[in-house]
């Protein structure tokens, strides 16, 4: 039976390297550096992914789409997200809301922020104003706050469509 609402925490981090677009929230960010992984390495989306995985009982991006797959390598989290609306809505779950927060000392995010909000909104199919996503430094402190890499955490709230 899946109804009712179930509730999912995302966590995901990547290292800041050169030679790599900066990609949150499907957005590309003009700065000097980007997030390493086998994919785009979005750090934003996957812990959104991984919020969404775990409040339908799916594991994580980790067994969704692993690191290990070569038709994985580069593609766009966008997509990665796509899918894993419809691993949801197979289990019988609608996305209800998304509240994510990015973790980086630079570069400034705030500007950003409305267009990750729509673009995650979209793949979600969901109305802007229901996903949430702020940006926090570290005050200099830990990986993210000396820009060794970036971090996000999200939690998911999913409610069941059918029951069965």
């Amino acid at each position: 039976m899946s109804t009712g609402l179930r509730i999912g925490h995302g966590y995901d981090v990547h290292r800041l390297t050169e030679g790599r677009k900066l990609i949150l929230g499907g957005v590309e960010i003009p700065w000097e550096r980007g997030l390493l992984g086998h994919s785009d390495a979005d750090v934003l989306t996957h812990a959104i992914m991984d919020a969404l995985l775990g409040a339908a009982g799916l594991w994580d991006i980790g067994h969704a789409f692993p690191d290990t797959d070569p038709s994985l390598e580069g593609i766009s989290s966008m997509i990665l997200l796509e899918r894993t609306v419809k691993l949801i809505s197979e289990k019988g779950y609608q996305t209800v809301n998304v509240d994510a927060t990015i973790i980086a000392q630079q570069p400034k995010l705030a500007p950003y922020i409305p267009r990750m909000r729509r673009e995650i909104a979209q793949r979600l199919n969901i109305a802007p104003e229901l996903v949430n996503v702020k940006a926090t430094t570290e005050e200099h402190l830990g990986f993210t706050g000396t820009g060794e890499g970036m971090a996000a955490h999200a939690v998911a709230l999913l409610e069941g469509t059918k029951t069965e």
